[in-house]
């Protein structure tokens, strides 16, 4: 989010903001719908430390130059008291041809998503980890909920972006494909008529990008910090090793179950119960999570991103609702509360023991 210090608004100037950025700091921002948003990306890496690095460093270097142009910048889900009048789009051909399509649903408050990137070269394997990734989507979503405040209000969601977004056509979870040529006939379907121009205008939760050779995981809000964005990269990628190595043992749940667990995540967080379809009950989203994390670890071990993976469980005891709302407990004003994330946008690295608790 781009932020007027003053008072801690958005800023609708991301076209004047990427124009100014340095050449090199520039080679890794671009455009969102919003023009109060920018996205930044790191390079391809091989190791969570690596992205933590990276990202760690580009916070801080963009920081310093929004400084110099009189702005600040923080990472949500959403912004916790903008309104849909102070929206404005970006001036990027995709966006302005993404405005003429959604036509008012682009013009809603902006919501902002962690996306993370991994490289499969087989089709076959993309295909098969899509799927896998598929039936963790509430799980991810739990532990990622940061968009407690929509309007000014607190929504009584852990992640507000959820609902907002979902608002687009082509979101939500994706279908489950038996194969490459499945997920190319279902594709073509809508790119051969030109209803769609190309699998990146498919918004699904996790999608493939067949033109990066990668499978995206899409469904997590942003992370106010690079902690926490590290803890969810690691689980992300020990995830994606389980399940290509073959050795997933985790139940597969129907579609209805599987949309249920998926509202259910985005409405309480890590607080929440999910439909365990096996057992035909409802168990605590702690009881899955630690299942995932028993299966992943030895895979975290082998990729050198255990550390990374430790720092789950600080999003498992307080994941970013949780923060936001204790920061903006009593009576400090929601504009206090963004302050407070734009202070953590430059939080450090180090997974500190103190973030284990809101404050």
């Amino acid at each position: 989010m781009l932020l007027d210090p003053g008072d801690w608004s958005l800023v609708q100037s991301s076209d004047r903001v990427l124009a100014e950025l340095s050449d090199e700091l520039a080679r890794h921002a671009s455009p969102e719908t919003h023009a109060a948003v920018i996205e930044l990306a790191t390079d391809v890496n091989t190791d969570v430390a690596g992205i933590a690095a990276q990202l760690a460093s580009l916070r801080g270097w963009l920081s310093e130059e929004l400084a110099v142009m009189g702005l600040a910048a923080a990472a949500s889900g959403t912004h916790p008291s903008t309104v849909w009048r102070q929206t404005a789009v970006s001036g990027g051909d995709r966006y302005r041809r993404l405005s003429e399509s959604m036509r008012v649903l682009a013009l809603r408050e902006p919501t902002m998503a962690l996306h993370v990137h991994v490289g499969v070269p087989e089709p076959e394997d993309a295909i098969k980890l899509l799927n896998g990734l598929r039936r963790n989507i509430p799980v991810l979503l739990a532990l990622s909920g940061n968009s407690p405040f929509w309007q000014g209000r607190d929504t009584g969601f852990d992640s507000s972006r959820t609902f907002i977004f979902q608002a687009f056509p082509r979101t939500g979870i994706p279908p489950f494909f038996a194969g490459y040529a499945d997920y190319v006939e279902a594709v073509d379907a809508l790119i051969a008529p030109q209803a769609v121009s190309d699998p990146s205008y498919l918004w699904w939760d996790v999608r493939l990008q067949p033109a990066l050779g990668t499978v995206e995981v899409r469904v997590m809000d942003a992370q106010s910090t690079v902690p926490e964005v590290a803890a969810l990269v690691a689980l992300i990628q020990s995830l994606s090793r389980l399940e290509l190595e073959g050795e997933s043992s985790l139940a597969v749940l129907g579609a209805e179950a599987l949309a249920e667990n998926r509202f259910l995540a985005a409405r309480d967080g890590m607080h929440g119960r999910l439909i365990d379809q096996s057992a035909r009950s409802m168990i605590p989203v702690g009881e899955t999570l630690s299942a995932l994390l028993g299966a992943c670890r030895p895979h975290a071990r082998a990729l050198g991103c255990a550390d990374a993976l430790d720092g789950v469980r600080s999003l498992e005891t307080a994941n970013g609702a949780d923060r936001q709302r204790a920061l903006a407990a009593g009576d400090r004003s929601l504009d206090d509360l963004v302050a407070r994330l734009a202070g953590r946008f430059l939080a450090p690295h180090r997974l500190a023991a103190a973030a284990a608790q809101p404050t």
